[in-house]
């Protein structure tokens, strides 16, 4: 029975999150979408962590908070015995939400004293220090993440982060003062903000935290909260295989500059591949029976096609004079296209890089839940559709995954007859 529930604020954080619980040793059933009726209770018999993916990440407040309690009510219907808000690690969030309002309803909805703001994960160098959160030695608000488009991070105090989004105070505590909270809770619901910079205080923290009916926070605090479960845990868990046979075919829209650098090692390595150009996608002249074609002269090479539109941020900025969200719904929707074709003509394993991108093609599959593997780099999982057992799906966030990435993917799904 599942015991632990995470609700997830995108899908490619849901496989984040559940390739973490793998790694600590739980059996995991990813959901996208609320599982709902006497199926997703039976499947919910099967595992010992169940994900649901939501869209709360950027999602009109009031529907990601009404989302979120419905996966939280299917989760603790289901037996969860702990519940887990899964956000970015990198806070994405306005001073309107959602991580607060999210947050806030879920510490109601569980009568939970009091949770954590965690959203640590130090192996891809997030980490909290004095309260303030860090991407790569650098302040969240000096980081990247102060151009995004839609949730611009402008601070990297986790505590003025979620004042003007909470109903409840956020504290950053010491070790010695999160130990104490767990004997003595505080006397009013807040949110406490330990440091985490290592992986010896993520098993501190999930230590002092285990018995809390809600945490919130990003990836990294689920490896040490799923060891914890798993030796309380009796029944083995069972990981799927990682290999399929059939042909593969890789994606790629994100334009991160990890993304970019994993496209250039696949080409240096031989990779075949093949560039979509927006203006081209746009009026028409590059066409969805062409790309196919290439992709069939590949698999009948024995390859497996790239066909990516990730470029540079000049380039990308060229292209948005076309009108930046045309272009994006564009090659996202060329993409999906893609995907659904791959699937239907017998494609099985699907590799796809970028959140936007891979929420289009999850979209165009139709699958609603998937069996965690083993993962290919840290928070990207090997997904297996219920229902297809012949299917890999491998969906990573731009940023994230080593720069062989597609060539692990490749290498880890390829039946063990194939070389590399």
């Amino acid at each position: 029975m599942a015991i632990l529930g995470v609700i997830a604020d995108d899908f490619t954080g849901a496989g984040d999150a559940a390739s973490f619980l793998v790694k600590g040793g739980l059996s995991v059933l990813l959901y996208s979408g609320v599982p709902e009726g006497a199926a997703a209770e039976r499947a919910f018999a099967d595992v010992q962590a169940v994900v649901v993916a939501l869209k709360s990440r950027t999602q009109e407040t009031s529907a990601a908070v009404a989302d979120s309690a419905a996966a939280a009510r299917a989760l603790l219907r289901g037996g969860a015995r702990q519940l887990y808000f899964k956000y970015c690690s990198t806070f994405d969030s306005t001073p309107r939400g959602n991580i607060g309002p999210v947050a806030d309803m879920l510490l109601e909805l569980t009568a939970s004293p009091y949770s954590l703001l965690c959203p640590a994960l130090p192996v891809n160098g997030r980490v909290v220090k004095d309260g303030c959160l860090l991407v790569n030695g650098v302040p969240l608000d000096e980081s990247p993440m102060k151009d995004h488009p839609l949730t611009p991070m402008w601070d990297a105090d986790l505590t003025r982060l979620m004042a003007p989004q909470s109903r409840y105070p956020a504290v950053r505590v010491t070790a010695a003062e999160l130990a104490r909270a767990a004997e003595t809770p505080p006397a009013r619901p807040c949110y406490l903000v330990p440091d985490y910079v290592s992986d010896e205080d993520g098993a501190r923290i999930a230590a002092a935290a285990a018995e809390l009916p809600l945490l919130t926070g990003g990836s990294g605090l689920l490896e040490p909260l799923a060891r914890i479960w798993a030796g309380r845990l009796a029944a083995a868990r069972d990981v799927p295989a990682s290999a399929a046979p059939g042909p593969a075919i890789l994606l790629a829209g994100s334009c991160s500059r990890a993304t970019l650098g994993q496209i250039a090692c696949y080409q240096a390595a031989g990779g075949a591949s093949r560039k979509l150009d927006p203006a081209a996608v746009l009026s028409g002249e590059e066409t969805e029976e062409r790309v196919w074609a290439f992709v069939r002269r590949c698999a009948a090479e024995g390859k497996a096609p790239l066909i990516y539109s990730s470029d540079t941020p000049e380039r990308v900025k060229q292209y948005q004079r076309l009108g930046a969200q045309r272009v994006a719904d564009a090659l996202e929707g060329f993409t999906a296209a893609l995907a659904r074709r791959a699937v239907a003509e017998g494609w099985t394993r699907i590799i796809s890089a970028g959140g936007e991108t891979s929420g289009a093609v999850t979209k165009a599959l139709g699958f609603s839940a998937y069996r965690i593997g083993e993962s290919v780099a840290p928070g990207v999982p090997i997904m297996i559709p219920l229902g297809r057992p012949d299917v890999r799906l491998i969906l990573k966030s731009g940023n994230f995954g080593q720069e062989d990435f597609f060539l692990r993917a490749l290498a880890m799904t390829a039946p063990k007859t194939e070389e590399g």
